[in-house]
């Protein structure tokens, strides 16, 4: 027997377990939104998901309940990513750069979104009666950012619709653009015209522009 196996073995210090903990919830996180993102919730398994992390698959129930709990984690997650997009000090035109810039580097959310909204089959994450939250926006129009006769609701679906496109559309891109949508080329031309139809939405309150039947 050498003396290195007949040393004993030290047992993980706090921090080095709290450490190793950390990098196993953040590696379920990421092969979780890989999964999901490529195949939906329904079609994601466990398994699979503890296979592309590399660790033990009973680590999902340990640190996130289940797959259900998994999924909900990378919810609660986007909403802080979501708060630091979303800023109010900044013009509607930056913040929908923003949520673009973000598909575009990171479009696994922007995928499972399609899945979710196709196959209705994750989890309900929020009461079916809870509405989305537009006080945000309606703050924007009462400060002139967007026109009096725009519905707020009906503006955030088209944002939405609008940064979703490259994404779930990249056939349509090559069709009008005939760019590929990964292309630097694509990328600043869409954001640039993007930000200007945002900047249109606030109408002549915003632009100081005369409607075309009202007098200069």
């Amino acid at each position: 027997m050498t003396e290195e196996t007949r040393r004993p073995r030290r047992a993980p210090a706090p921090g080095e377990r709290k450490l190793d903990a950390e990098r196993s919830r953040r590696l379920l996180l990421d092969a979780a939104m890989e999964e999901f993102a490529a195949k939906g919730y329904a079609g994601a398994r466990v398994q699979d998901i503890a296979d592309r992390a590399g660790v033990n698959k009973q680590l999902i129930n340990y640190y996130f309940g289940g797959k259900q709990g998994l999924y909900r984690e990378l919810g609660r997650s986007w909403q802080e990513l979501e708060a630091a997009i979303n800023d109010p000090a900044v013009g509607l035109d930056e913040v929908v750069a923003r949520y673009l810039r973000h598909a575009f580097d990171d479009p696994r959310g922007t995928r499972l979104s399609a899945w979710r909204g196709l196959t209705e089959d994750p989890p309900a994450d929020r009461p079916p009666t809870e509405r989305e939250d537009l006080s945000e926006l309606e703050r924007r129009q009462a400060e002139g950012e967007l026109a009096d006769d725009l519905d707020p609701a009906a503006v955030m679906m088209v944002m939405m619709a609008s940064v979703a496109a490259p994404v779930v559309l990249p056939q349509m891109v090559h069709r009008v653009y005939g760019l590929s949508p990964d292309s630097p080329e694509f990328r600043e031309r869409y954001t640039e015209q993007l930000r200007r139809i945002v900047r249109h939405l606030a109408g002549c309150r915003h632009t100081g522009r005369a409607e075309p039947d009202e007098e200069p």
